[in-house]
């Protein structure tokens, strides 16, 4: 990775200078020795930035301009505007304008000095992008979540045949309410689990305008549109809305599910697996542009006997057990349970102690990056989390009980239930 390169390379390239250094005094300043507490450039992990919306700017790139062992190099995106801003912010925070600035991911990953990408697009290129960054020995950390449950089995394979890091993006296991209460459920606190309530937030009240509209100059749509099917351009189908309509995500139980499907997963001891029933009921916009589930009540059940059941509402967790109950009501809220003695509960040394990070998922995953070990939330969880969501869509969808199998991952003897686990990419992409 470039992050060995370059001081393989300085240290190389310092035999041939020792002449002059030796003829000559020369002052090096001690920040790029690495002295007084400063990093040196040779030891800085090179990022380049591949979507920069809202929240690729607001959120990621934002966190990583706080890493002191971190340097962004390059950012790309396909809307002119948007790169244009996270560029300057780029150089303003580095005081220079070194920072290079592309409409083509393939331009980032065929950069020799980049180590790793931050990946901020629409749901439909997360797997393509990641499986072509890793191919090109990149070590990646990609917002969630996967499109479909075929493509993220893809990416698992190209992260541990590629031996590369992989963090799945979000900040819910470095929070310390969701740590708090998955430790507590996986050591006893409240009995034997028996029910995880789920409440997702309601999709946004609204159809979206599908009236074909030109183009704008500053937006690269067909790069944008990319491995999803053609459609023509309106206002109300890229950017921030792109999660309403079912050919680049899943709707709102993709978007929000993977946050707390994935506590569910953690506190239930099955993020390596997942559920072996669901069933679930829903309705879908209609008269407009966005496709994707409306409202939705879904039942899963796991193979321990636990049944979880997600409806939309203020968006919250809750584990309950013969003993007692703990969760929380809101996103991010103060943890509660049936009793102070579970809330204050202490884990013991031999107990379970799940790995988190507190300063969160950006610093873990440069944290992994040196070390080569696993993020809080590696590819293989990252996609049973997804897997969770989707099993949710492809129930509501064919409107029927429907059984999986989380070691096959497919559903037994149902042809119309597994022929949703793909989908189709347009040409000339492909995740070969």
């Amino acid at each position: 990775m470039g992050m060995r390169f370059n001081r393989r390379r300085f240290l190389a390239g310092s035999a041939g200078l020792a002449g002059s250094i030796l003829a000559a005094p020369t002052w090096i300043p001690a920040t790029v020795l690495g002295r007084d507490g400063a990093i040196a450039p040779s030891e800085k992990i090179t990022v380049g930035f591949i979507g920069t919306g809202s929240h690729g700017i607001g959120w990621n790139l934002k966190a990583y301009l706080q890493q002191p062992d971190a340097r962004v190099v390059v950012v790309c995106d396909v809307d002119s505007t948007n790169m244009a801003k996270a560029q300057a912010e780029v150089n303003e925070k580095y005081g220079n304008s070194d920072c290079a600035a592309t409409k083509d991911f393939r331009e980032v990953l065929g950069r020799k000095d980049v180590d790793a990408v931050m990946i901020s697009t629409p749901d439909h290129w997360h797997v393509p992008i990641s499986v072509m960054a890793i191919k090109a020995g990149k070590d990646v950390q990609c917002e969630k979540p996967t499109l479909t449950i075929d493509e993220g089995k893809r990416l698992i394979k190209t992260v541990r045949d590629h031996k590369k890091v992989f963090q799945t993006s979000t900040e819910d296991r470095s929070l310390d309410m969701y740590h708090r209460m998955a430790e507590l459920v996986r050591n006893g606190r409240i009995g034997k689990l028996q029910k995880i309530e789920v409440i997702l937030p309601k999709q946004p009240q609204m159809a979206g305008d599908p009236t074909p509209q030109p183009v704008p100059p500053e937006l690269d749509y067909e790069m944008w549109l990319g491995p999803a099917p053609f459609a023509p351009y309106t206002k109300d189908r890229v950017h921030f809305n792109f999660r309403w309509i079912w050919d680049y995500s899943g709707g709102i139980i993709c978007d929000w599910g993977a946050h707390l499907f994935d506590t569910a997963q953690w506190g239930n001891d099955t993020e390596r697996s997942g559920p072996v029933e669901v069933e679930g009921s829903g309705t879908f916009w209609e008269g407009g542009l966005y496709n994707t589930v409306k409202d939705y009540d879904v039942t899963y059940r796991y193979a321990n006997g636990v049944v979880m059941t997600c409806v939309p509402g203020n968006p919250s967790i809750k584990f309950i057990g013969t003993d007692g109950w703990v969760g929380n009501r809101g996103w991010r809220s103060r943890l509660e349970a049936s009793s102070d003695e579970i809330l204050k509960s202490v884990i013991g040394p031999n107990e379970v102690h799940l790995y988190t990070n507190p300063a969160g998922e950006h610093r873990d995953f440069l944290d992994c990056v040196k070390s080569r070990r696993d993020p809080y939330f590696p590819v293989d969880i990252g996609h049973r989390v997804s897997t969770v969501c989707h099993l949710a869509n492809i129930a509501i969808k064919l409107g029927r009980k429907l059984k999986w199998d989380p070691e096959r991952e497919l559903f037994p003897g149902d042809d119309a239930a597994n022929a949703m686990l793909k989908r189709t990419l347009r040409a000339p992409w492909t995740l070969d």
